[in-house]
């Protein structure tokens, strides 16, 4: 049985996030991060190259572009997703939220949810960008590649400047040993902030890459990361249990 022969449900979905903890902005301050991260990912792949305001259907989400960034819209739609109760107060502790898409369809689009300028030591802020699905899509193939996820998890780093960040499938994450364990995770493509401390020597076939004198990129494999290759799985707890012992993750 091909990929594309596979029911949906047994086929390895990814995405990358971004997470870091309090840290109190303005609309603004989240329309500039974001706009600085849609024009990072731009020249990534083409695919990640066009964003558009959320509406309730695909055919009029392309009559509002977010491409080329326009701040006062990104700020707009920031200051409308403030969190409240139905009819209540603003929680402005809790900050705000914008989430919109590539204008794809089923199995074939990308959405990206930011959560920004929250200050509470409860909630953290986030941002998460969905990926195609492999054997659904004509880009997932293309998308879901080393070169493509390093450079989205890079423009994660340096646009909103997060505590970690990583791309992984959510068959990974979810898996046994891995779904009780606190964040940060190891995935396919990982970063941690200079703040968290240095990154050891890794062994082989991981690569190490510095972001500008943000932090560094991890990078278990050149070729697909999945679950059924249990080659894979042994490293990716090896490096966690190294960055473990570094510092750059917690004990549980």
């Amino acid at each position: 049985m091909t990929a594309t022969d596979k029911p949906w449900k047994y086929l390895e979905t990814y995405y990358a996030g971004a997470y870091w903890g309090a840290r109190r902005e303005e609309p603004e301050d989240c329309a500039r991060r974001t706009a600085r991260l849609l024009e990072l990912l731009a020249p990534c792949d083409p695919f990640l190259a066009h964003w558009y305001k959320p509406t309730r259907s695909l055919k009029d989400a392309r009559k509002f572009p977010l491409m080329p960034p326009d701040l006062p819209t990104l700020a707009e739609q920031f200051r409308r997703g403030v969190n409240r109760e139905r009819g209540g107060p603003v929680f402005k502790e809790l900050g705000f939220n914008f989430s919109f898409g590539n204008g794809g369809g089923d199995y074939d689009s990308s959405d990206l949810s930011i959560s920004c300028g929250c200050y509470s030591e409860v909630v953290p802020n986030s941002c998460v960008l969905s990926l195609p699905t492999l054997g659904r899509s004509p880009n997932a193939e293309r998308v879901i590649s080393a070169p493509v996820l390093t450079h989205a998890v890079r423009s994660m780093a340096l646009a909103m400047d997060p505590d970690w960040a990583v791309a992984m499938s959510h068959a990974f994450r979810d898996g046994d040993e891995e779904k009780d364990r606190a964040p940060p995770w190891v995935g396919w493509v990982t970063y941690f902030s200079k703040q968290r401390g240095t990154v050891p020597p890794l062994p082989a076939p991981v690569r190490i890459e510095p972001v500008e004198d943000k932090g560094t990129l991890i990078v278990l494999t050149p070729e697909r990361f999945t679950v059924s290759n249990p080659e894979h799985v042994a490293l990716a707890r090896r490096v966690r249990e190294l960055l473990t012992r570094a510092g750059l993750i917690s004990h549980r």
